[in-house]
């Protein structure tokens, strides 16, 4: 799968998903946006996921900068251990399975 990167200057992202100069730059500073070469301009992979997240975190529920870089650590755990969960249980599927004699045991 492809990953966009799109390069979008902070009056656009104002515009779009309503995060102002003095958020992004915060954001910015945080490691959560990449600044990118051109002043007040940053590198976004998948914006459309990630700035509108970002919106929602900091006005929806009005979490500060900081919580927000927590929260999305800790959803980037989540997933991970979500996605271990789904190969655990496909493999404990398989293995069943070959007990029975259902079906072949599947490599992972």
């Amino acid at each position: 799968m492809e990953t966009r990167v799109l390069l979008l200057t902070f009056q656009e992202v104002d515009a779009r998903y309503g995060l102002g100069r003095a958020e992004l730059h915060q954001f910015v500073e945080l490691g959560l946006l990449r600044p990118a070469p051109a002043p007040e301009t940053i590198e976004v992979e998948e914006p459309d996921e990630l700035l509108p997240r970002l919106a929602r975190l900091h006005h929806g529920l009005g979490l500060a900068p900081e919580a927000i870089d927590l929260v999305l650590l800790m959803r980037q755990r989540l997933l991970g251990l979500q996605a271990a969960l789904a190969r655990e249980t496909a493999r404990a599927r398989q293995l069943e399975n070959f007990l029975h004699g259902t079906g072949p045991l599947l490599s992972e």
